[in-house]
């Protein structure tokens, strides 16, 4: 079943925001490109990745960027997940 969902990693620095895409009936993970780290291009990368069907699931790693693009995706109607990558759990001597 393919809803047309798209998961959407955000690697977030302070000028710019790296953009890598995964379908849901997808086997690989795409880079996508860079893209500005301004209100205004989020929106436009919103637009641009609206899939017909199904939504949009984004994914940044918990940083000293704030929670501001957080805020701008849940205002826009899409999941957004800020993870803090020392909370994820690994197995003894992973590193």
């Amino acid at each position: 079943m393919n809803d047309g969902s798209k998961f959407v990693g955000l690697d977030v620095h302070k000028e710019t925001i790296a953009v890598s895409i995964a379908e849901v009936e997808g086997v690989e993970v795409r880079y996508y490109g860079e893209i500005k780290n301004t209100p205004e291009a989020i929106r436009t990368l919103c637009d641009k990745l609206k899939p017909k069907k199904g939504g949009l699931f984004f994914c940044y790693e918990a940083g000293p960027c704030g929670f501001g693009i957080h805020r701008q995706l849940l205002n826009l109607g899409w999941d957004c997940l800020v993870v803090a990558t020392s909370l994820i759990p690994r197995k003894v001597g992973d590193r």
